[in-house]
């Protein structure tokens, strides 16, 4: 008997550990999960890029309900409100440049010597989403979820399956996720046809109205508990998109193969319209990613450390990599900071070009979308929590990005754009306050 007790005081102690590493509670009793237990996990977020750019304000809510025998279910919403503007892909001139809006109701003028802008960018977006999980058999377990998200222009629904088993006495885990999403798109004024010309105010004739794409992803998982004080987890993602993958709003700019200027549009007289020769992008209507993920959690006296390593490569040439570090630092009982560490690096795309050579034959893809070229992206943060006499803990994180790209020599046109900024750097302030209650 004193055998037994001893091994069933180390299991809980590992548990306990392991818990604390994922960021977890440890499983409650029968007899208090026969309660309601519900327990809410609420933040609202402000991001707001520099020079006016992006700004998003969104609040999210996580509902856990915990039922008798291990069974969860997880509900949460997000509400996010976007404006400012964004680039739209045009490159930059040493003149004023004019552009018909998405709708093709109206136009719009960006100085010369400065990144073009859309800044009728104002977007909302609802999301709701359920979860359902329970053990299936001694060592397994189950879970299934639906999700629903809604903007202006977008429409996405989605499901989501995974089964894991535990072995070695519970200490390892290997998991397979399912996740399939179909999704609608009615972008403003219509989809454009991939590489039409930008036309006039009032002309939708190169429009292909709604369009769609579906993704499919399957997530292979292995954890191990290493001892009482590591964890380590290993992941491999597949994921398969097809369907119109263009961004509708996003534009590439034709231009003088000597010079490296736009090319200028001869007007119709007494219709507005574009003051250049642009082209709406075109992307491949298929994408193939593969993701390789590490992650390790070190249990230190109270301190935790977190770290973890990914690796996406895909049939359109981007490589990436992220490394992600987070430090929980206890400074009493009841509170903790937590450094955070970011940093991200990409290659471009295949058919990534800042701008097309007029006269010369156009590409089958092109996309002069900066999220899709060559960056690095840096993010530093700190986050406080406090937890209460009630149960309950709050906390706040206040986090800077910066992403810096780099253009190819062989994307650069003619002898003017060399000595122009092409490639629109980014800084942004991401700050956060969350809640969480309920037991």
């Amino acid at each position: 008997m004193m055998k037994g007790k001893k091994s069933h005081s180390a299991a809980a102690s590992i548990a306990a550990a392991a818990c604390t590493l994922l960021g977890t509670t440890a499983t409650t009793p029968v007899q208090a999960q026969e309660e309601n237990n519900w327990e809410f996990d609420t933040a609202l977020l402000y991001y707001g890029e520099s020079d006016d750019r992006v700004q998003d304000l969104s609040l999210n809510v996580l509902a856990l309900r915990n039922f008798v025998d291990d069974r969860v279910l997880s509900l949460s919403l997000g509400v996010d409100t976007l404006t400012g503007a964004t680039p739209i892909g045009a490159i930059t001139a040493s003149v004023p440049q004019t552009f018909t809006s998405p709708s093709g109701a109206a136009v719009a003028t960006s100085p010369a010597n400065a990144i073009p802008l859309d800044d009728t960018f104002l977007d909302t977006r609802v999301a709701v989403a359920a979860n359902w999980q329970q053990p299936w058999g001694r060592l397994n377990k189950v879970a299934a979820g639906i999700s629903v998200s809604d903007e202006y222009d977008y429409l996405h629904l989605g499901a989501n399956f995974k089964l894991s088993r535990d072995f070695n006495q519970r200490n390892t885990t290997v998991s397979f996720g399912l996740a399939f999403s179909s999704d609608e798109l009615d972008p403003v004024g219509g989809a454009p046809t991939p590489l039409s010309t930008m036309l006039d105010v009032g002309d939708l004739s190169n429009r292909i109205g709604e369009q769609s794409k579906d993704v499919t992803d399957i997530v292979l998982g292995l954890s191990q508990v290493v001892n009482r004080n590591l964890v380590l987890q290993l992941n491999y993602s597949f994921s398969s998109s097809d369907g119109y993958l263009n961004d509708p709003y996003k534009i590439v700019s034709l231009v003088d193969p000597v010079t490296g200027e736009p090319i200028s549009r001869i007007p119709t007289p007494g219709i507005a319209g574009p003051s250049h020769e642009y082209l709406f992008e075109s992307r491949p209507d298929e994408r193939t990613k593969h993701s390789f993920f590490g992650q390790a959690k070190y249990y230190m006296s109270g301190r935790v450390l977190d770290a973890s390593y990914r690796y996406m490569t895909d049939d359109w040439e981007i490589d990436s990599h992220t490394i992600d570090i987070r430090y929980r630092w206890p400074l009493t009982n009841a509170s903790y900071l937590e450094p955070h560490f970011r940093f991200y690096t990409q290659t471009e795309a295949d058919f990534y070009r800042t701008s097309l050579a007029s006269g010369s034959p156009l590409p089958l893809n092109a996309s002069a979308d900066y999220r899709l070229g060559n960056f690095d992206a840096i993010t530093l943060g700190l986050k406080y929590g406090k937890k209460l006499e009630s149960g309950n803990e709050w906390n706040a994180r206040l986090e800077f990005y910066t992403g810096d790209g780099s253009v190819p020599g062989n994307l650069l046109l003619g002898s003017n754009q060399s000595g122009r900024e092409i490639y629109p750097d980014l800084d942004a302030i991401i700050f956060q306050i969350g809640y969480r209650f309920g037991r």
